[in-house]
């Protein structure tokens, strides 16, 4: 390279990483970006969000074509799955998403590096590809690198008959048989994948519920309709070791309060019980990062290290692995080196679970509200008395609003129901300009709409809903 010298290192091209150099970029900095794989974009976009959420979205066409559609009027005759043609389609939308990625790199004169990152002296980022390094001068560096996947002890992963979220998103056929390990996000939506196209799933789970950290009103409707879909539940049970053969998996488990042990038999095993930070490699040792016991990097709220001009951003610094949060942190860590005012509601992040209904969280849960002492009141309301919900034919769930007993400041948003991840959104809004669930009750939503809901459920916590 004939010019190493930049305002800004980001090493990390995923959610978090290429989105803090376009913004530091448009904010006048001259930025690199280092990724150790060919492709930007991340875990998210290149085996993580993108790729399952097209595999929810054409496995939720299957299953509609198959079972649902002749309700509505529409004859199909026998439906048949083409999985190639799905892992084709799937494979495309990565593509077109991560070059789009590297066009707006490009776009924005970021200069890319392909390579391994290391932090090697204050101020100096060592790019390894090939053999061949680079040195980068830097005056602040971001640290973007992510998480992978977390392991399972007694559970070798092979990404053949024992998978990942990785694997799972590209088996060559579909398993008459597939244990899950561990009920969350990941979890749920991939087995749903896979149940979809005519796999018996199994969800084990050490916990005693699906989706930790959720609502729990919301998580018991949740397992319910996951249970009428067909996805067992071993809850409050833990495995503890794995075997795996040509043919498939044998899973011993056992409850986890004591008892007997017993053994689970399945074509595929997926693991997915969370994900751990990428911090290997990066030199944080050498320079003196400081890590907490679990290995995430230790991070003001200006998301400064305890190393001056060592920055840390998304999966790496803990809290919600959401590639939204990471975004919010890219943005807001390069307007704080450009001495503007970066921030983020961490309150005002949603979480969305992208299987059928959708679930998703917003703010606090009940039971947050409650071991906190905090006074609130509940509107809830069904999708069952929705007109949209029932012109669409997807009634299950409903609208949750927690507001504060004394202001009516809303403080949590849980829905369970089709299409929740974008229904949210409003409730977003209201939570970031502090608004009160009567803000949401006197804004006008069109009709027929499953907005609609929202609005009945915030009118639902001063006693006055309509349509209930």
């Amino acid at each position: 390279m004939t010019d190493n010298t930049f305002d800004l290192v980001v090493i990390g091209g995923g959610p978090g990483g290429y989105v803090a150099a376009i913004r530091a970029a448009q904010l006048g900095m001259t930025v690199a970006c280092v990724e150790k794989d060919a492709t930007v974009g991340g875990t998210c976009l290149n085996v993580g969000c993108i790729p399952s959420k097209a595999l929810l979205q054409s496995s939720h066409h299957f299953e509609e074509a198959a079972h649902t559609f002749a309700a509505h009027g529409v004859k199909t005759g026998a439906v048949t799955l083409d999985l190639g043609t799905m892992m084709t389609r799937k494979t495309q939308v990565v593509a077109d998403l991560t070059k789009g990625v590297a066009f707006l790199l490009k776009k924005n004169k970021v200069t890319r590096l392909v390579g391994v990152g290391a932090i090697t002296a204050a101020g100096r980022v060592t790019v390894t590809e090939g053999g061949k390094k680079h040195v980068l001068k830097a005056g602040n560096i971001v640290i973007a690198t992510g998480s992978g996947v977390a392991p399972l002890q007694g559970v070798d992963i092979d990404e053949k008959r024992i998978v990942s979220s990785t694997g799972a998103l590209s088996l060559k056929s579909v398993p008459k048989t597939m244990v899950v390990v561990g009920a969350g996000i990941i979890g749920l939506e991939l087995g749903s994948v896979w149940r979809r196209l005519g796999t018996r799933v199994t969800v084990v789970e050490f916990l005693d519920r699906i989706l930790p950290g959720m609502d729990g009103e919301a998580c018991r409707q949740m397992q319910r309709i996951l249970k009428k879909q067909g996805i067992e539940f071993r809850l409050s049970t833990k495995v503890t070791g794995a075997r795996a053969s040509k043919t498939g998996v044998t899973l011993s488990v056992e409850p986890v309060e004591g008892g007997k042990s017993e053994t689970l038999e399945a074509a595929v095993v997926l693991v997915s019980v969370g994900r751990r930070p990428h911090t290997e490699g990066l030199g944080l040792a050498g320079i003196g990062v400081e890590t907490d016991a679990h290995g995430f990097v230790k991070v003001d709220s200006g998301f400064r290290t305890n190393v001056p001009g060592v920055f840390a951003i998304g999966d790496v610094i803990g809290g919600a692995m959401l590639a939204h949060k990471a975004e919010e942190e890219g943005v807001a860590v390069a307007e704080i080196l450009a001495g503007q005012a970066g921030h983020v509601n961490y309150e005002a992040i949603p979480g969305v679970v992208y299987t059928w209904p959708e679930v998703a969280s917003l703010g606090r849960t009940e039971e947050q509200l409650k071991d906190a002492g905090v006074r609130y009141r509940v509107g809830k309301f069904p999708f069952t008395a929705n007109s949209r919900a029932r012109c669409n034919a997807d009634t299950d769930g409903f609208v949750k609003i927690l507001a504060d007993a004394g202001t009516d400041r809303v403080l949590g948003v849980h829905i369970v129901g089709a299409q929740a991840g974008d229904v949210i959104q409003e409730a977003v809004i209201a939570m970031e300009f502090g608004g009160s669930a009567e803000d949401i009750a006197r804004s006008s939503h069109g009709h027929p709409g499953m907005s609609e809901a929202v609005k009945e459920a915030a009118m639902a916590v001063g006693g006055r809903a309509i349509h209930i």
